[in-house]
């Protein structure tokens, strides 16, 4: 279980040689932990309930399944509230359910080992970016190690919540947000220019969610047990034209996009956006296989 800031994540997998595996369940619960509190340290008792709630129906598939090994982990909401704790052990007490509260750097680290196993290339550099609601991890790499890896806490909920846009957002706050995150990627941005990398993958929730509203328009190809998309600038800029003309009521009917990202995706939209038209890469790339899946390839190779 991968215990976000948007979403609690279940995947359930078994193992069919030493190194591989097969994913028999991928499901999420909308909990959105951020919402009134992030900013302040707190999750606030609405939250706090929705994540009681949403692991209660993560076993009961669990249940089902009869799995020799759980393994759960909590990242950036619960790792920086004051009351994180206290949710992760009532969680314990409830469900006997051992929480790992990991760093970024360890987030930063099962992401790459998630996306590269989805990754067709060789001998390329690639820069991965995973948009969360509490912080967002990039990851400069290439299929053999990871080069530079770091957490920023821009998670959407924290920007959402910080910039409290207008509905629709206006083209001064955009600018805002903008002047703001190139105040606080400068180091991403100097290590760019440093690295080099060629290959821009974005991992996760807000990219998982573009592929789906992509795919609803026929705008792209999206069939079921595809783990990486190849989206075209082109394609991806017509989206987030869409997306940050809309208003929140409009975003309600856009076929793909799941109701919990119906408030955040817009800020996603920017941040991806900026950091594309910053580090001048042309294609956008999206890998299925993230946080989660990266615990599972260490859980079977014993490093975990």
């Amino acid at each position: 279980m991968d215990l976000g800031t948007n979403t609690f994540n279940l995947l359930i997998a078994e193992n069919t040689t030493e190194q591989e595996f097969k994913i028999l369940v991928n499901t999420k619960e909308g909990v959105k932990l951020g919402e009134g509190g992030i900013n302040n340290k707190i999750i606030t008792g609405a939250a706090f309930q929705r994540g009681i709630n949403a692991i209660e129906k993560h076993f009961e598939q669990i249940k089902q399944f009869k799995p020799d090994y759980i393994k759960a982990f909590a990242t950036s909401a619960i790792r920086d509230a004051a009351n994180g704790e206290e949710l992760t052990a009532i969680i314990k007490q409830k469900f006997n359910l051992d929480i790992s509260v990991i760093t970024g750097d360890k987030e930063a680290e099962l992401i790459y080992h998630g996306v590269r196993r989805t990754l067709p290339f060789q001998d390329k550099r690639f820069i991965i970016l995973d948009i969360g609601g509490g912080s967002n991890e990039f990851i400069i790499a290439d299929d053999q190690q990871i080069l530079w890896k770091r957490s920023f806490k821009l998670g959407m909920a924290r920007l959402l919540e910080m910039f409290q846009p207008s509905d629709p957002i206006k083209h001064d706050e955009i600018i805002k947000i903008e002047t703001y995150l190139k105040n606080e990627l400068a180091e991403l941005l100097e290590e760019v220019n440093n690295l080099k990398p060629q290959v821009f993958v974005g991992a996760s929730g807000s990219f998982d969610s573009f592929v789906a509203m992509l795919a609803s328009k026929k705008e792209l190809n999206n069939n079921a047990g595809d783990i990486f998309h190849i989206i075209p600038l082109d394609v991806y800029e017509r989206l987030h034209q869409t997306l940050i003309s809309s208003t929140k009521e409009e975003r309600e009917h856009l076929g793909g996009l799941e109701s919990v990202r119906r408030d955040m995706i817009v800020l996603a939209t920017i941040f991806v956006n900026f950091v594309l038209k910053e580090i001048k890469l042309k294609t956008i790339c999206q890998s299925a296989y993230s946080l989660k899946e990266g615990a599972v390839f260490e859980i079977l190779n014993n490093s975990l």
